[in-house]
């Protein structure tokens, strides 16, 4: 099997965001393994606006250029890395908006997870779960939680001067375990993809 092509999302698009020091940090982690091509997905670099299709793509095709620009850069990747900020205990809004932009982009995808704040964006992590149920993917168990001291330690905000990679006595394992499964379920879901697109073409 080829490799698998994963998408290191940036869910923060503040101009004073933390989020490209660990999504620079987990993108290195998933290309030291053989089995992942990643790269980093900037929101950022699509200027979506607010939702405002007649209805998702799952039924009709969205009309507004740059959101089917947004759908054709989900299709290039077989699942995900969301690195994701923590808002009043949720996902931010501008993540919200990308996932809503798209619906069979996502579909049969597996994703993981790094969050950060004082609690790791553990229930921003969640939310995104319960969305990804949705969306039809499947999420690893493990996610990586950049909290407490550790989220002081790096954040510049906060003072802090370490780079992501001196925390990594805390967060290494949860890394290791979350693309260990990313991988697991990435390659089962793509199998099942070919199997039922060959399917589909051979019924033609």
């Amino acid at each position: 099997m080829s490799k698998l092509k994963i998408g290191v999302i940036i869910s923060s698009t503040r101009p004073t965001r933390f989020g490209e020091k660990p999504a620079q940090w987990i993108l290195d982690k998933a290309n030291e393994r053989p089995e992942i091509d990643a790269e980093i997905v900037d929101l950022r670099d699509f200027q979506l606006p607010f939702f405002d299709e007649m209805a998702s793509n799952a039924w009709m095709p969205s009309q507004n250029a740059e959101a089917v620009r947004w759908q054709n850069k989900i299709s290039e990747f077989d699942g995900f890395i969301f690195v994701v900020a923590e808002y009043n205990r949720a996902i931010t809004g501008a993540l919200k908006n990308a996932l809503d932009q798209a619906y069979v982009n996502w579909n049969k995808k597996a994703f993981g997870a790094v969050g950060y704040g004082t609690v790791g964006g553990a229930r921003a992590i969640e939310n995104l779960r319960t969305i990804g149920i949705e969306l039809q993917m499947a999420s690893t168990r493990s996610a990586v939680h950049i909290a407490g001291a550790d989220f002081m330690a790096v954040h510049p905000g906060f003072g802090g001067t370490k780079a992501i990679s001196e925390i990594e006595a805390s967060i290494g394992n949860s890394a290791k375990d979350m693309l260990d499964q990313l991988i697991w379920w990435g390659e089962a879901a793509k199998s099942a993809r070919e199997d039922e697109a060959a399917t589909a073409k051979a019924a033609e």
